[in-house]
């Protein structure tokens, strides 16, 4: 068994925090975990706005604390996410993420897992991990 406390990962190389300030993402089950997927505790910053397209992951996103949006960019819709609400990139959706009126904190879940060093390429797409 497993347990990982979030106080334990804060500071350490699994606490990372994206170059352009919109983000922190806290690594907490990674690939090496061998669980077949990757949890990661994340902070999305108020008023921000971030490109992603995970062509070559599914992600599910579940809303704990904050407000924010996500909008699609294949037909534009635009979905309110508050506390309770969870969604599912289940299509490798492009979409815009952005930070509402405070700090959004939302759980991660990525498969296939992610190593923990990815960094998000200039199309806003973290790459495979063939290792």
């Amino acid at each position: 068994m497993k347990v990982v406390k979030l106080e334990d990962i804060l500071g350490t190389e699994h606490d990372v925090h994206a170059e352009n300030g919109n983000w922190v993402s806290r690594r907490l089950i990674l690939k090496k975990d061998n669980m077949g997927y990757s949890v990661h505790d994340t902070v999305i910053k108020a008023g921000t706005e971030t490109h992603i397209w995970y062509q070559n992951h599914l992600e599910a996103v579940y809303c704990i604390e904050g407000d924010g949006e996500v909008e699609t960019l294949k037909d534009g819709k635009v979905y309110k996410i508050t506390p309770g609400t969870l969604y599912a990139l289940d299509e490798h959706d492009e979409h815009l993420l952005r930070g509402g009126s405070e700090d959004m904190r939302v759980v991660c879940v990525f498969n296939p897992p992610i190593s923990g060093k990815e960094v998000h390429d200039e199309n806003g797409v973290y790459p495979v991990d063939d290792e």
